[in-house]
Parts: C-alpha cells; structure tokens; sequence
C-alpha cells in the first residue's frame, strides 16, 4: 500500500527539505509466535542500551539531534544468529514550557515515531520539535525517529542498481494495451527475481511482523518499560501488530492515517482501495483548482481541470519537457497533490505555466532527482519486500487484469500506476507470512488514540473505522471533509488538542470526536502578479 506520509503535511515539508542536505488474508499467526525470539533479544538491548552520539551529518542540521544504532536479529527464529543494527535518532526533551518560559516540563519518557511506507525514514523525526505545533510535546517526550530494518542506514535492502531506478521519460496509459502490459510484467519478475538476487536468503526477514518485533527491541534498549508511539500510514498497522503482540509494553500509541488491519486487505485488497479513494482525492484537486480559474486559467468545472491535465498528458508524451518529463513523471507529481493540499497551489501553477509554454516550474516539481536515486530505490525495495512478505497475493496475471481494468474504468487516475508498483509481489521468491489478526479485548490494552481525515485517499477512513472497532478502549478524532494524509501535528488546532490531551495528560474523548477541516490552501500568485500588486 504505496503511502508517502510522513506525520503532517508541515512536517513532512519540514522534513524534506531537511533531508535534502542531503487476495485473502490468512488465520492469525498467533501472538506466542509472534513473540518468540525478542525477550532475549530485548535483554541484551535493554543491557546495552543506545550509546548515542553526533549523527555523520550533524554539522548539516539544526538542533541537537544525536544518533546511536540498536542490534535485533535478522532472524527471531535464531535470536541469537545473525544480527543487524538499526540507525536510531533522538533529541532529548527540553522541559520548556512554551507558554510559560519559568515552567520546567517534566519528562514523560520517549515518543518513537514512525513515518510509514513501508520504506520511510523516520531518522530526522526528531527534529520537528522545532515547530510551534510540536512544542509542548517535545517539551515533555525525548523525541525518537529511526530507520527500520532495511531502511536507510539500517541494513539497507536494494533491489537493483540505484543508476537504473528513475526511468524517464515514461508513459502512465490509464487503458494500458496488451502489449504494454506485457512489458510491465516482464519489468516486475526482473525486479522480483533483483531483490531476491541482491539480498539472497535474508530478503524473507523484512516483513511487518519483524518491524513489532524490532520496535519492542527499541523500547527495551531506550531503557522504556511501556512504550509510547506514534505511526503514520503503514506505521499505524505495525503499531497494531505490536499492539497485539506485546499489550502489557504499551503505554500510549497513536495511530495516524490508520490503514486497515484486516487480514484479508493485506496487502492487495487494500491496494484496490486506495486506488478509487484516490480517484475521489483527485477530484477534490481538480475542483479547487476550477474554484481558482481567475488565477490558473485551467477551466471553471473540474471536467474542464482535468481536459487541461489532459491536454499536457499528451503534449509531454509528444515532446517530454526538458528531456525528462513525460506522462508518468507527470502523474507522479499530481499523485502527491493527492497526499497533501499543500502541494495543490505549487502543482497548479506548474500546469498553468507549462500549458502557457513555460516548462520550468513542472520540470523542477515532476523531474527525476539524480542525487536522490538510491534513496529512492532503497525505500521502493523495502517496500516491495515488506508487502510481497507480508501476505498471499493473487499470483495469477488475470486476476490483476480482471479486477484493475474493472476499477480503471471509474477510477483511472492512480489504478494502473498502482499495479506496476506492487507486481512484483505476484512473481515473489520469498515464503509469504500469515498476517496477523490485530486486535486487542477489553483491559488488554491500554486507551490508544487514532486520527484519521474523512477523504484520506492513501489510508482510506473504512481503515480508521476498522481499526476503532479492533482495538477495544481506542478513540478515533475524525477531521470532516478534509484529506491530508497523516494530519498529527499539522494546521487543524482541534486535531492537535486532542493530541496533546492524549499524550501529555492521557485524556481521550469518549469513543469517537470530530473537528472541523483546516483552511483549504490559498492559491499560488505568480511572481510578476506578486509584484504589481500594491504594498507587496
């Protein structure tokens, strides 16, 4: 289930531009063996501890962010075999009251984070302490981020040659011919056949059930004896896992943007899903865009909106701008618009340009990243490996085909994209696991809070509902009509009340709240009109 949230729009932006300096489910697997294998591997780490120092780039980041590195088992059937180091980051609580400069905040223990993916980094987390929104947090947690295994500076997993990652120019057919869908299927059991090549035996360890596993690993080494955490997207569904597995280690655990748990949707039901929630985020682009005509020009109805969108699909299939962008790098940009409104003013104005016969700004959105091709490739190879690993997938080709052109016909925006991204999970080498049947009974675990946005469409809100009915004593804060994928911390002041509530006092409403949606975002002004414009 591809998904980019980091935590919050704000914070994802923040955290971007930091890093830039540089088919059905399966029976529970059982929380006996989902267990086994981590109390020893817990001992040595809650001995050791994280001896944490400067992070390798530290002279390039704001704060005081340290870094140290935490062992687990490659495998837990074999605890004490090989062992592989995750990469862990952390700035210490500050105790400041931002309202208050003469309170001293009392420590409250660690908040570890992750941003979901599977394949996000969650290393430079803890450095959204330096927002105004996460203040009073970082005040009383230390803040944690880290790599998972596979991830980053964490073992890393590599599926093929970083040097061949970004293709482009590319098409993106949203009625893919015979033909292409040939080639695509060819491209995925070479990718398949590349992880497996590249990673050899080990490439069955990088699953969900070992990423709970290696978070209670964590806990235990940062010396926490219940573990506070929050997880974003995908990281709200290893959180469940955990949640299931090890209740008693649970202290708070926020779930944002929850993804459904249910074990049939893992991982190719819940792929359909997000392709037509998709289809209705993109709409909600499209009208605000037709909403802003005076300033785009890119038509007044969102059939209009997307005749423009449609009319550069084909001018970038003709001539790609720059050499570089034609129709998939094209949908690829208009995808993250889908993620978070913030991108809605910045991809308009690129559109608005390049159909006036300006390139330059849809270049520099929807253009390959050189410099960042082996971060990319690494977080496009854990995510393979942890959905194809995770659960059964439809292994024959015609399944795909029938049930993706059905969809394409009412939901063409993302549907095709979305196949090829998870294919190779039909032609995977590795043994499949069972995935587990999250849930909690009443008393197990302590009250957990879940967020969600109503017209999320990477986490479609039925997961946030499923989640709720799963985890007995969970409450679930609703942002209404609204669709920002991961939404903690972000510009809803109602959702961050009741985050604060939850993690400095352990107040939660009854059940269920709902706040109203944050501001829809102002749209962009070009230059030349910020600058005829009188006292501007």
């Amino acid at each position: 289930m591809r998904a980019a949230a980091l935590h919050s729009a704000a914070g994802a932006l923040l955290l971007t531009a930091l890093s830039a300096v540089p088919a059905g489910g399966a029976p529970n697997a059982g929380k006996l063996s989902g267990s086994a294998g981590v109390a020893p591997a817990a001992a040595r780490a809650a001995a050791k501890g994280v001896d944490f120092g400067n992070c390798s780039d530290a002279q390039d980041l704001p704060g005081s962010m340290q870094c140290g590195t935490v062992s687990v088992p490659l495998d837990y059937a074999a605890p004490n075999g090989k062992q592989i180091e995750l990469t862990v980051s952390r700035v210490r609580a500050t105790h400041r009251d931002p309202h208050n400069s003469k309170r001293r905040v009392p420590r409250q223990g660690a908040l570890v984070f992750n941003p979901g993916g599977p394949g996000g980094s969650g290393l430079y987390f803890p450095l959204i302490g330096l927002l105004p929104e996460w203040k009073r947090i970082g005040a009383a947690y230390d803040l944690v981020g880290y790599d998972p295994r596979g991830v980053g500076r964490s073992a890393p997993l590599s599926c093929q040659d970083p040097k061949r990652f970004f293709k482009g120019p590319a098409p993106a057919p949203d009625h893919p011919s015979e033909s292409y869908k040939r080639e695509r299927i060819a491209q995925a059991k070479a990718y398949a056949q590349g992880c497996a090549k590249r990673a050899g035996s080990a490439l069955r360890h990088y699953n969900s059930l070992n990423n709970a596993r290696d978070l209670d690993v964590l806990r235990a080494a940062l010396g926490e004896e219940r573990l506070t955490f929050m997880g974003a997207s995908y990281g709200t569904y290893f959180g469940g896992v955990y949640a299931t597995l090890f209740p008693s280690h649970v202290r708070r655990m926020v779930f944002d943007a929850a993804v459904n748990p249910d074990p049939a949707q893992i991982w190719y039901r819940n792929n359909l899903d997000q392709s037509a929630a998709f289809e209705s985020r993109w709409t909600d682009f499209r009208e605000w865009v037709a909403k802003h005509d005076d300033v785009y020009g890119l038509g007044g109805t969102a059939e209009a909106v997307l005749n423009s969108y449609e009319r550069a699909r084909a001018m970038l299939a003709a001539e790609p701008a720059g050499g570089k962008v034609g129709p998939g790098q094209l949908q690829g940009a208009f995808l993250q618009a889908g993620y978070y409104d913030d991108y809605w003013p910045a991809r308009a104005q690129a559109l608005s340009e390049y159909l006036k016969g300006d390139p330059k700004q849809l270049i520099a959105q929807a253009g390959p990243v050189r410099e960042a091709a082996a971060e990319a490739e690494n977080a496009n190879a854990v995510y393979t490996a942890v959905e194809c690993n995770d659960a059964s997938w439809p292994t024959d080709w015609r399944v795909w085909d029938r049930d993706n052109t059905r969809l394409a016909r009412v939901a063409p925006f993302e549907t095709w994209d979305n196949v090829w991204a998870n294919l190779p999970c039909a032609y995977w080498p590795a043994p499949r696991q069972q995935p587990v049947d999250v849930r909690s009974g009443p008393g197990e675990l302590p009250p957990t809070l879940i967020l969600a946005s109503e017209r999320d469409a990477a986490a479609p809100y039925a997961g946030a509902l499923e989640m709720h009915r799963r985890l007995t004593g969970s409450v679930l804060v609703t942002e209404r009509d609204a669709g920002t994928h991961g939404i903690a911390g972000g510009p809803n002041r109602c959702v961050n009340g009741h985050l604060e509530a939850y993690l400095l006092e352990g107040r939660l409403p009854v059940r269920r709240a709902a706040c109203a949606p944050h501001p829809e975002p102002e749209p962009a002004v070009a230059p030349a009109e910020r600058a005829a414009r009188p006292g501007s």
